[in-house]
């Protein structure tokens, strides 16, 4: 099974494919996409979309896993929200030309299947990416392993993993997996 993950964002748009082939994750290829810095918002946009179709032609995933919008900035700051949709509409857009079923997660259930907290720190979700993985450094932009981590969310949920974590949890909400983790 092929997973593309995407963590939209304004500025840089982050992706990531994974492969599971049994209980093994394998990285197919990460990384972001941005417009030229003097470009204007709508001609980035371009750039972004054009560049998910093309990675998404190229690797034929079987689903789109995308990072839902976190509601807190857009109480902070209406713009920079307005323009994160855009970006994640963009998103979309690319993968339904795909043709590819489109998944979405909320952060904290994406932190929860990766780490097993919740409101785990960025630092975090790179450090169980680049384990998970088996890769040599955490992926980095975040925005990388943010997308790593919303596919990876999707393959563990389509195999009760999420599930599992959220059943874990003890009476007062504390996750139990992520205890000895000392950034």
């Amino acid at each position: 099974m092929r997973i593309f993950g995407i963590d939209p964002g304004s500025r840089r748009t982050g992706y990531g494919c994974i492969e599971r082939q049994g209980s093994r994750h394998t990285l197919v290829v990460c990384g972001t996409l941005s417009g030229p810095a003097q470009a204007t918002f709508p001609e980035k946009l371009k750039a972004i979309h054009a560049g998910l179709t093309a990675l998404l032609a190229q690797h034929r995933p079987e689903c789109v896993a995308i990072e839902d919008i976190f509601h807190h900035r857009q109480a902070q700051n209406p713009g920079s929200a307005l323009r994160l949709g855009e970006a994640r509409g963009v998103a979309l857009l690319a993968a339904a030309e795909a043709g590819v079923p489109v998944v979405t997660y909320p952060p904290a259930t994406v932190k929860l299947a990766v780490v097993g907290y919740g409101r785990a720190e960025k630092q975090q979700v790179q450090q169980m990416i680049k384990l998970l993985l088996g890769l040599d450094a955490p992926p980095s932009p975040h925005d990388v392993a943010d997308a790593l981590a919303v596919a990876l969310c999707h393959l563990q949920s389509s195999t009760g993993t999420v599930a599992q974590l959220h059943a874990s949890r003890s009476r007062t909400g504390t996750p139990r997996s992520w205890r000895d983790y000392i950034p």
